[in-house]
């Protein structure tokens, strides 16, 4: 068996488990970052989600430079920052200020949805005009922001001018798609929760793509579900923990991280959980060997250049396990 020795990385959403809290939920994610970073992975993004209490991650600029002071050499970002939530100058002067103080290792994803209900939007919003249509000219106030000199304004971004943090583009549709490959951007697709038009926004960006003073051709990552065990039957247990996140999504209930559990019969009614498979069907499930046949059929279909792995698992120690398995097969172990 050949390797599928691509660069592999790591998303969170910083959830809290069930019977913790907030500052444990913290603590966790840093954890996990020190303990990824030791595996050799890539890079460790954080979200950005709002008025949601089962995830820490609302300052997410806050939560990157916690993980940047506890980590050496992980390159730590963004997945995402929300932009119609942030003036873009803002955005540049925090991770501008990141940049600086560690050298490389900082990275910005940017998504154009809000990240939360309409309610909490309007709460956030720099402005009463939907940002969400500005989306890509926000993108370019970025890419100004963290440029050479010479392209400045008059605004400008102080610490944040010649840093050039690596701008991605993160998307859910295909409508990211066209605009990361007209800016010759790096793209990220949301496998993990949207994946309904993952082969078409794939498609519509490697065609599309523009070479740029930032990519000379198309760079295309994928988030993906990874609960990978010591066997299938372990992995399917452990994987309740994340039918029980997706169902919270589809009640819009706020329960914590739920420990797994023998059945989800009784749970979750007929409808709740076609509509939760439907959002993790993109989901690398079982054992090393599993993972490794399902991640080899998914590169000969996509051949994606980074795969970002997200898992909800609810003790610790096994969610570090997964993501130890997950890289041994990508290594060919």
């Amino acid at each position: 068996m050949g390797t599928i020795n691509i660069p592999v990385s790591v998303l969170n959403l910083a959830p809290i488990r069930e019977g913790k809290n907030s500052q444990q939920a913290i603590e966790e994610m840093v954890n996990l970052a020190q303990a990824t970073e030791a595996m050799g992975y890539q890079r460790y993004w954080i979200a950005e989600h709002h008025n949601t209490p089962t995830l820490v991650s609302s300052a997410t600029p806050i939560l990157i430079k916690h993980t940047l002071e506890h980590t050496k050499t992980i390159k730590v970002g963004s997945g995402g920052i929300m932009l119609p939530n942030h003036s873009p100058l803002v955005v540049a002067e925090q991770f501008g200020t990141m940049a600086t103080i560690y050298p490389n290792r900082v990275e910005l994803g940017l998504g154009r949805a809000p990240g939360t209900d309409m309610m909490t939007a309007s709460a956030l919003r720099r402005s009463k005009n939907d940002s969400v249509y500005t989306f890509p000219e926000d993108v370019q106030a970025l890419l100004t922001y963290f440029g050479p000199e010479e392209h400045q304004g008059y605004v400008r971004a102080y610490p944040g001018l010649e840093t050039n943090v690596p701008i991605y583009i993160l998307g859910s549709s295909t409508d990211s798609a066209y605009l990361a490959a007209s800016l010759g951007l790096p793209y990220v697709f949301a496998s993990h929760f949207a994946p309904k038009f993952m082969g078409e926004a794939i498609s519509i960006y490697r065609e599309r793509f523009q070479p740029s003073g930032y990519l000379d051709k198309p760079y295309m990552m994928v988030c993906l579900n990874v609960i990978a065990a010591e066997s299938d039957e372990e992995a399917k247990y452990q994987q309740t923990t994340m039918q029980q996140f997706f169902l919270n999504v589809v009640r819009g209930s706020r329960n914590p991280l739920q420990p797994p559990v023998k059945s989800m019969d009784g749970i979750w009614n007929l409808m709740e959980e076609e509509m939760a498979k439907s959002m993790s069907s993109v989901t690398l499930l079982g054992s090393k060997e599993t993972i490794r046949q399902q991640l080899t059929s998914f590169q000969n279909r996509y051949a994606v250049d980074e795969i970002m792995a997200v898992s909800y698992i609810y003790d610790p120690e096994k969610q570090k396990r997964s993501y130890e398995i997950f890289k041994e097969v990508v290594e060919g172990k």
